[in-house]
């Protein structure tokens, strides 16, 4: 989540970003690349880091590095800087990687084995200040065997390791002269992805240009900006004027270009869903009754409709509906009297303008939603309007995150997650009791031991019937106990400039627009003919 920080100024530099960042696409060269070989792209954010040590690329679609493993368009695995997929052996828990043989970094210094064996030791290093190190958590040992191969030895059998291994792999010969969380690598990145970082103003634009050096042969997009504009409707305008190739845009806004000549609307299908955070230490979210009443009132049929304009499905959870894990006992209809009936068996009586209160304490609480975005400010409102039919009462109010962070111990968010690849991907970092409070993780100190003790047996098990049930279990407790109250599931949007062909979408994580979107494989692009 942290890469989705909107930073204090950022609502401003975008706004001045508007006339000054990019020239139009269609002008000649410039220091953004901006000519019939580059795109400029809009998005809502900019990463904190570009070191995967810290975070960046972890999930796969780096332009600037590779893992092991990548993804193709139907997310299946195939080799990167591996030659091919990995060897298993010991009941799954040894994996033996044999490098691809001539890869460079773009410094032009060879890939191997122990610049894999660096990444991964410095990642799970108790020093190194990353919130994902749980995600690799099965890794007991990595080691070089030459130059060429690398072996991981794990402390159990962990079905979806092959997964993990998309993380991006930095040169030691750099990287490991500087310290991992503020050395000069988290902002000048080495990698040996098919582009290069060029420049990075803050703030306002990330471009990159092609790595003469890559393994997978030189692209045809020579240069790409990506510009920060956190304004959803200045990203409309600036796509609108010619100044962006395309923006990642919200539905009501993607809508406008609907039969605009020249531009061509993509719609992906993701595992991205907007839920509130019900921190246990709030003193009226606390309350599993207030927990439970707000998950029978909130109506996300009419969230996927009026909010999202049919472009997103009901979120009855973590996992979608169309997730091979996904338990269709846990579908549950918008229930206002339901609602209300636990309410009153608790004891939270309606009082003054119809907000319900308990022992003195009225049902009140302050939901808080990043500035700047739209669908989450609507989701916001929606949830408030829906809670106050059962007569609690929501204040919705705006915040960046350097605002929101501080307060989010027991403070609800309108917060956005998911993961794609396995139900542990997203699942164990969510809820989890061990990582409570844990940067973005487990954002609502959720604590339920059957829930912990299903995610552990799922994570462990290699038989997929056993972890089918762990996490229907785990679906069924988040109805009775929920620590979240989960909305809606929502495609992404991007509109862009129909002049390249090879763009698709995959299934796509919560994390997208700076990585994820039709550029994933923008270095596959050919010019339309």
């Amino acid at each position: 989540m942290s890469t989705r920080r909107i930073r204090g100024a950022a609502i401003t530099a975008a706004l001045a970003a508007a006339v000054t960042a990019c020239s139009a696409p269609s002008s000649g060269g410039s220091d953004d690349g901006t000519s019939a070989g580059s795109v400029v792209i809009g998005v809502a954010s900019e990463p904190d880091t570009l070191s995967p040590l810290l975070g960046y690329g972890k999930d796969g679609n780096s332009k600037i590095f590779d893992g092991l493993l990548t993804r193709d368009a139907g997310l299946k695995l195939k080799p990167a800087l591996a030659a091919a997929l990995p060897e298993v052996t010991d009941g799954g828990r040894t994996y033996t990687f044999t490098l691809r043989e001539g890869v460079e970094f773009s410094d032009g210094e060879p890939l191997t084995a122990a610049d894999v064996v660096y990444t991964y030791r410095t990642v799970l290093d108790a020093k190194t200040n990353n919130t994902f190190k749980s995600e690799l958590d099965a890794v007991e040992e990595v080691r070089a065997k030459g130059d060429d191969q690398v072996v991981f030895t794990l402390k159990y059998p962990y079905a979806p390791f092959a997964a993990r291994t998309v993380l991006p792999i930095v040169p030691e010969h750099l990287a490991g002269r500087q310290d991992p969380n503020t050395g000069s690598f988290n902002t000048e990145p080495v990698g040996t992805g098919p582009y290069v970082l060029s420049k990075w103003s803050k703030g306002e634009k990330l471009t990159f240009k092609a790595n003469p050096r890559y393994w997978g042969g030189a692209p045809k997009v020579k240069s790409f900006t990506m510009a920060i504009v956190a304004d959803d409707n200045v990203r409309a305008t600036r796509l609108r004027s010619g100044d962006l190739d395309g923006a990642v845009l919200p539905p009501n806004l993607a809508a406008t270009f609907k039969n605009e000549d020249g531009k061509r609307t993509y719609q992906a299908r993701s595992y991205d869903f907007r839920a509130v955070t019900l921190p246990t230490a709030g003193k009226v979210t606390g309350d599993r009754a207030i927990r439970r009443a707000l998950d029978a009132a909130v109506d996300r049929e009419a969230m996927v409709d009026r909010i999202l304009d049919g472009a997103g499905r009901p979120a009855y959870g973590p996992l979608p509906v169309d997730d091979p894990a996904f338990s269709k006992a846990v579908e549950r209809a918008h229930d206002l009297g339901r609602a209300k009936k636990i309410l009153d068996e608790a004891g939270w009586k309606p009082g003054e303008g119809g907000i319900r209160a308990k022992d003195g304490r009225r049902a009140s609480f302050t939901l808080l939603y990043p500035s700047g975005d739209k669908v989450r400010q609507d989701h916001a409102l929606a949830y408030a309007s829906d809670a106050k039919q059962a007569g609690i009462d929501v204040r919705v109010e705006s915040a960046t995150w350097e605002v929101i962070e501080p307060r989010m111990k027991d403070t609800a968010v309108l917060a956005g997650f998911g993961s794609t690849g396995d139900p542990d991907f997203g699942l164990y970092t969510l809820l989890h009791s061990s990582l409570a409070g844990d940067g973005f993780n487990n954002m609502a100190r959720y604590d339920n031991p059957a829930v912990d003790r299903a995610l552990d047996e799922a994570r462990r098990s290699q038989d997929p019937d056993k972890r089918r049930s762990a996490y229907a279990t785990v679906q069924r407790a988040l109805v009775q106990d929920p620590g979240y109250t989960f909305l809606t599931h929502i495609d992404h949007l991007y509109v862009l400039a129909d002049r390249w062909d090879g763009l698709t979408t995959q299934l796509e994580p919560h994390e997208h627009g700076f990585a994820s979107g039709p550029w994933w494989n923008i270095e596959d692009w050919q010019p339309k003919k």
